[in-house]
């Protein structure tokens, strides 16, 4: 049956709607990186680029790195972005876009966000790397779904325990990551850790500026809460949604931290960008070992 214009919104030209691209245009391996901008620094380090779209904060740029072919995507900051650039991209591989109908064969991505992170745990230090093998989405993206055969209920379970979490809030989601791509992303650069995936900047990761917070100690919770040896390391705002996606739509995803601020210490780093091009670099040649 196909799939209504409603649903599956395309440009004239045949794109999808809001990333502008249609399945040409991407390749098998993509990364994913939250500020537009950090497309282009990623890039540049590339053979070529053959080619390059923008639209609102989805930009893109699809080239090759030491022969290899790789798509490079800004998602904006956020899982609500998440769900447009996860199910577009799939739509690219999986869904016959004339006919509006899904692929008899489904194909899977391999998937790397690269982005900025916040440890709170003193023994993760600013500057180091570190690679999430499982996170809890504090979002509601993964409820709108039917996800219960992806997510960890135990762990999602002890957390809202430990923390005495608000019920007004949206249930904690917990969702692995892909176990090869873990393996092939670490080495003795690396650390792995448990990360938190968050709703907002301010607020729900406990900063206070001018307003108020429901839990001053929600913060504190998260550090010291461990969970058959798997305490939570740090704070971001797209982890949880990615791997959430990646598993239900059987694409594989891995989530690589540069550890840019320690919030037990109060420590931010002293050369943000030079650690996140450290690590663009590390993940291009890990991509292609």
């Amino acid at each position: 049956m196909a799939i209504k214009e409603s649903e599956l919104i395309l440009n004239p030209d045949g794109s999808v709607y809001h990333l502008n691209l249609k399945p040409e245009h991407i390749a098998d391996t993509i990364i994913t990186v939250g500020d537009p901008d950090r497309v282009s620094n990623v890039t540049q380090y590339f053979d070529s680029v053959d080619f390059k779209t923008h639209k609102r904060e989805f930009h893109t740029q699809t080239g090759t790195f030491k022969g290899k072919k790789i798509t490079v995507i800004s998602t904006g900051i956020g899982t609500d972005n998440i769900d447009i650039v996860f199910n577009e991209l799939d739509a690219l591989i999986n869904i016959d876009l004339s006919t509006r109908t899904i692929n008899k064969t489904l194909k899977s991505l391999d998937i790397i966000r690269i982005g900025t992170s916040g440890s709170i745990q003193k023994n993760i230090p600013i500057d180091a790397f570190l690679i999430s093998e499982k996170a809890v989405g504090f979002d509601s993206l993964l409820h709108f779904y039917d996800s219960k055969s992806i997510q960890d209920f135990n762990t999602s379970e002890a957390l809202v325990k430990h923390t005495q979490w608000f019920s007004s809030k949206s249930k904690p989601y917990v969702v692995d990551a892909d176990r090869t791509l873990v393996s092939k992303m670490q080495s003795n650069k690396t650390v792995t850790g448990f990360t938190a995936t968050n709703v907002g900047f301010y607020g729900p990761q406990g900063r206070i500026l001018r307003l108020p917070i429901q839990d001053n100690d929600l913060n504190d919770k998260l550090a010291s809460f461990d969970y058959a040896n798997q305490p939570i390391t740090n704070l971001e705002m797209e982890t949880a949604g990615i791997y959430g996606l990646s598993k239900l739509l059987g694409h594989r995803a891995v989530s690589m931290n540069a550890i840019i601020a320690n919030r037990a210490t109060g420590e931010f780093s002293k050369n943000p960008k030079q650690i996140v091009d450290d690590l663009i670099q590390y993940t291009l040649n890990k991509i292609v070992e």
